[in-house]
């Protein structure tokens, strides 16, 4: 394939799938600081062990997706396939402990290997939150809030249903692996070959599998609900009651988990019948463990990633630019004052389009191939009298106007 081509997984986001993608990241953003979160962007690129640690050894994202490289420097570096790693790390290494809780809020560029799909690239975008230092159910009601929030804002919450379910307490993941650990024993040899090999290292991992085979086995498989401790009882039924007190509507998926042990409490997922195969919009839950599975002190987390470009399929037409107005001269003697008038209007506060040549007639043909609102023609006679034409695009009607004048008759076209 020629090298002018972009690489397998990626496109190039041209400007009407930009307004649709900013609108998405604006309006997350803007909903996220009401809630009392602060931006926060890590680097692109970590040490391979700060994916390698969180996210698992033996997950799929490890093992087979990750883009790791070894730098000049001989260390190895990977583009990062997720955004929570990094801002755990951003925890140990900034010194942040001492200002829990802390509040964040991400978005930007994730890398995965991976076949490309509707909605999933190999160079994608999310929008996340991460709420740490809080260990109680109150964070996890907040964070499902503020995404549901975001979604009823976007107009997507509708097109969308929220699944949730517990994983529990360190106690009722043990009790819960045993069980686990003797049913699939009991059907190791109709296992794929890596469910075979997370059964020995992770036996969790396997409910993650998306083998055929290893779905059909785990239909038969206990349900985590059903060896929770009383107090992990009690902290889904918090959140639970939580839930129904803001009106939110929710599905309780006994299945829906997460297989790494730094997970606990509370998993959900906002899914959608409308994108595919792909129907998971955003996703999260609570992750107690992962700051000290990173060398830092034991740290409450909770958190969730969106995809941007999964949302931006589902979100109505975003509001349109403004439309220009365009300025024309007449002729080339008034190109220079044109490019005056259009910097003046665009320090205004106008949107502005300047032509850079063509005479009058192909200037116009550019001004409504645009749909520029409107039209500032500077024409010889007009400028000698300190004057311009401002014609209505729309309406087709025009009037002389003087230059003292323009930026107050050109208000109704804002």
């Amino acid at each position: 394939m020629s090298s002018l081509q972009p690489v397998r997984g990626t496109h190039d986001i041209l400007p009407d799938d930009s307004r649709r993608h900013r609108y998405v990241v604006e309006t997350a953003r803007a909903i996220s600081e009401r809630y009392g979160f602060g931006e926060i962007s890590t680097p692109i690129f970590e040490f391979t062990e700060v994916f390698a640690r969180t996210l698992g050894e033996t997950s799929d994202i490890v093992t087979k997706e990750m883009y790791t490289f070894r730098d000049r420097g001989g260390d190895d570096i990977t583009l990062r396939p997720e955004g929570t790693a990094g801002i755990a790390r951003a925890l140990i290494s900034g010194g942040l402990a001492q200002d829990l809780p802390l509040k964040f809020f991400y978005a930007g560029p994730m890398f995965r290997y991976e076949r490309p799909q509707k909605g999933r690239l190999r160079q994608f975008h999310q929008f996340g939150v991460e709420l740490l230092g809080v260990e109680s159910p109150q964070a996890d009601i907040e964070v499902i809030a503020l995404a549901a929030h975001i979604l009823e804002s976007l107009g997507a919450l509708g097109k969308t249903g929220l699944e949730i379910n517990t994983l529990g307490d360190r106690e009722s993941r043990d009790a819960y692996r045993q069980v686990l650990v003797d049913y699939l024993a009991a059907h190791h040899a109709r296992l794929s070959e890596d469910s075979r090999l997370r059964l020995e290292r992770n036996p969790l991992r396997v409910l993650d599998s998306k083998d055929p085979g290893d779905k059909e086995v785990l239909r038969g498989a206990p349900l985590f609900p059903d060896y929770l401790t009383p107090a992990a009882g009690d902290f889904f039924a918090a959140v639970r009651e939580g839930l129904d007190g803001l009106g939110i509507a929710y599905t309780h998926n006994p299945r829906l988990v997460r297989g790494l042990d730094y997970y606990c409490h509370t998993a959900f997922e906002f899914t959608t019948e409308q994108l595919g195969a792909q129907g998971t919009v955003l996703a999260g839950g609570r992750y107690d463990g992962l700051v000290a599975v990173m060398g830092g002190r034991d740290t409450a987390g909770v958190g969730w990633a969106a995809g941007v470009e999964r949302l931006a399929m589902l979100v109505e037409d975003p509001p349109e630019p403004p439309r220009p107005i365009a300025v024309v001269p007449a002729g080339d003697g008034s190109q220079a004052q044109a490019l005056r008038i259009a910097q003046d209007l665009r320090r205004a506060g106008f949107a502005i389009e300047l032509g850079f040549s063509g005479n009058l007639g192909k200037r116009m043909k550019r001004a409504n191939k645009i749909n520029a609102r409107a039209a500032v023609i500077l024409g010889p006679d007009e400028m000698s009298r300190g004057a311009v034409t401002l014609r209505d695009l729309d309406s087709g009607e025009q009037a002389e106007v003087p230059l003292a004048a323009l930026q107050d008759r050109l208000t109704p076209f804002r």
